[in-house]
């Protein structure tokens, strides 16, 4: 990306981001808040450059706070949310809305029908893969089969997001699960690439 683009990117974010962070955010930046971002940053190594890197986390970041209010584990979550999304060849806030909906960010989640950790993931693919010792609520494990399968079913109904997110929720002929996603992904955590 063109060094103005960026800049303008970035000064078109910090524009947008005011309006929502002033009511949420102190006028002051935390010190330690950004330690840790800069930390964080300089581990992401799912980014093209660290300015992408910044902007990014940043963003993110301030929207997840009322999620996960702590912020070293935000930013650790944020950090395996974009690499297992680039790495499976999602886009990371479509993974981020697939986690709202499936389990508002509470990696010890337990669905009735026993799916596990943060993005919901069958307990039975562990023993399809070999591999019955794998913790499902282990963050960087749950995200790895979640976005693996969630991104083999956008494949298998060749990019529709509707269908392959039924299909990632086993609600396949039903809208309201694709629905929800679908809103949370654009009223909330939507990216403009």
């Amino acid at each position: 990306m063109p060094m103005v683009a960026r800049m303008l990117t970035l000064w078109l974010l910090l524009g947008l981001t005011a309006s929502y962070t002033q009511a949420n955010i102190p006028d002051e930046v935390d010190p330690q808040l950004r330690q840790r971002l800069m930390q964080a940053v300089s581990m992401a190594d799912s980014f093209e450059d660290r300015f992408d890197a910044e902007v990014w986390l940043l963003d993110m970041s301030t929207r997840m706070a009322r999620f996960v209010p702590d912020e070293t584990e935000r930013l650790r979550l944020l950090r395996l949310v974009h690499r297992e999304a680039r790495l499976a060849g999602l886009k990371p806030d479509l993974v981020l809305a697939v986690i709202h909906v499936e389990s508002l960010f509470d990696r010890y989640a337990l669905s009735r029908a026993g799916a596990q950790g943060i993005m919901q993931v069958m307990p039975f693919w562990k023993n399809e893969l070999g591999r019955p010792d794998d913790n499902l609520i282990d963050l960087a494990t749950n995200l790895r089969y979640g976005c693996t399968i969630l991104k083999h079913y956008m494949d298998r109904e060749n990019g529709n997001l509707r269908r392959a997110l039924a299909r990632y929720n086993g609600s396949l002929g039903s809208q309201r699960y694709p629905d929800r996603v679908i809103d949370y992904w654009h009223s909330y955590w939507f990216v403009n690439e």
